[in-house]
C-alpha cells in the first residue's frame, strides 16, 4: 500500500474541540502500524481547535476546516475525502485503547482475506482519559445483523467498516445516525470479524448522543423499527420495561 491509498483511514470530526482533541491526535500517532491515514474534518470551530491540530503536524494528517450542516453532515464529508480501504471514526476525545490497536486491526484484515468490518469491545474513560468501565454492551464475538436488533452492540469508533460497502449517514437523524449507518454496513458485509480484549477504543464518557440521550432513544426505536420491524421492536422494548429482555 502507499499512502495515495492506505490500509486505514481514520476520520476525526470536530467542532470546537480545543479541550479534547490532543488526546485523540496523540493516539494516532503513537501507532506503530503506520499504513493509514488521518482526516480531521473540522466544522469551521471558534475556538483553538486549528491551533491544537497545527500544533502536532503530521504528514498522514489532514485538516479541512468549513461550515457543515452538523455531525453527521462532517462525517459524510470524511466520507468522501477518505482514501483508505477502510474507515473508522475516532472523534475528539476518543482514543485508541493502546499503541498496537492499528496493528491489531490490520493482522485480522490479513488473515481473514478482506472482511467487511472488523471490530471490537469499548472501554469507557473521563476526561482525564482514566478508565471508568466497560460499555453497557458486550461486543459479540460472532457479529451478526440481528445482533443490532438489540441496540448499538458494537461502538462506532471500534467499527472499521470495508470503504467500498459504506453507504452516507441519513441525515434524517440527528443524534443516531451512527446506529442506522452501521446497520447498512452490516447488510452489506459477507464477513465480520472480531478482534479479543484489549479494547479496541477508549471512549470519552458525555458524547453527543449521551448528552441528547432522550431524542436519541427515540431516533433508534425509528431505526429499529424501520429495520427489523415495528412489532419486533415494541417487544422488545416491553421485554426491556420489564426487565426480561435477552
Amino acid at each position: 500500500m502507499t499512502m495515495a491509498s492506505p490500509l486505514i483511514s481514520i476520520i476525526t470530526v470536530t467542532r470546537n474541540a480545543a479541550d479534547t482533541l490532543e488526546r485523540t491526535l496523540i493516539s494516532v500517532d503513537g501507532q506503530t502500524f503506520l499504513d493509514y491515514e488521518h482526516l480531521v474534518i473540522d466544522g469551521a470551530s471558534t475556538d483553538a481547535t486549528a491551533s491544537v491540530a497545527a500544533a502536532r503536524p503530521s504528514i498522514k494528517r489532514r485538516f479541512d476546516c468549513r461550515p457543515d450542516k452538523g455531525l453527521y453532515d462532517a462525517m459524510n464529508r470524511g466520507l468522501s475525502e477518505a482514501r483508505g480501504t477502510y474507515v473508522v471514526f475516532l472523534n475528539a476525545g476518543d482514543a485508541f485503547h493502546d499503541r498496537d490497536v492499528l496493528a491489531r486491526v490490520a493482522s485480522a484484515i490479513a488473515d481473514a482475506g478482506s472482511p467487511g468490518i472488523v471490530y471490537g469491545q469499548t472501554d469507557i474513560v473521563d476526561d482525564d482519559g482514566r478508565y471508568l468501565h466497560p460499555r453497557h454492551f458486550e461486543a459479540p464475538e460472532n457479529l451478526a445483523l440481528s445482533d443490532f436488533r438489540r441496540g448499538m452492540v458494537v461502538c462506532h469508533q471500534a467499527f472499521f467498516v470495508l470503504r467500498r460497502i459504506t453507504v452516507p449517514f441519513d441525515l434524517r437523524y440527528r443524534y443516531s445516525a451512527d446506529y442506522d449507518w452501521c446497520i447498512h454496513c452490516l447488510q452489506h458485509s459477507r464477513h465480520n470479524v472480531y478482534v479479543d480484549r484489549p479494547a479496541l477504543v477508549d471512549y470519552l464518557s458525555e458524547g453527543l448522543t449521551t448528552r441528547n440521550r432522550r431524542a436519541s432513544l427515540r431516533e433508534r426505536f425509528r431505526i429499529m423499527a424501520r429495520h427489523y420491524g415495528f412489532f419486533h421492536t415494541i417487544l422488545l422494548h416491553l421485554k426491556l420495561l420489564f426487565g426480561v429482555a435477552s
